[in-house]
């Protein structure tokens, strides 16, 4: 651990759930993780980015939505007080930040603009990496 010279919160690094992104990575559809492990961010962004890719925004949004949420809630379980980084380097973030990136981006797309930027700047604020690692 790194002694955090600015005064900001300690960074929130969530527990490791392997079995949801062991699956994933083994080609279990996402909608069967999803259901397997309905608390795994990951699972709900990766049915996000399907969803997403197959031209579905309104499901993208849903599917973010969840995540977003689920991701939340296992922050607020790790300590996180609404504020302070998330990062991107601890693996067991990805799946909130992926949830978070893919509500930006799926607000985008419909036009809700207030959502759009306020989740866009959620995640530059928790994480630059991951911002910059997702676009």
């Amino acid at each position: 651990m790194h002694q955090n010279l600015l005064g900001g919160p300690p960074p929130t690094h969530l527990p490791d759930d392997p079995e949801p992104r062991e699956l994933l990575a083994g080609g279990t559809p996402s909608a069967d993780v999803a259901a397997k492990y309905p608390t795994s961010s990951l699972a709900w962004a990766q049915l996000a980015d399907e969803a997403f890719e197959r031209g579905s925004v309104v499901e993208s949004y849903a599917y973010a939505r969840t995540g977003y949420h689920r991701g939340l809630d296992a922050l607020r379980r790790s300590g996180w007080k609404g504020h302070g980084p998330v990062p991107w380097e601890h693996e067991p973030n990805r799946g909130f930040l992926r949830a978070l990136h893919a509500l930006a981006r799926a607000a985008g797309a419909i036009g809700e603009q207030e959502e759009h930027e306020r989740c866009s700047q959620f995640l530059k604020d928790s994480s630059p990496v991951a911002a910059q690692t997702l676009g």
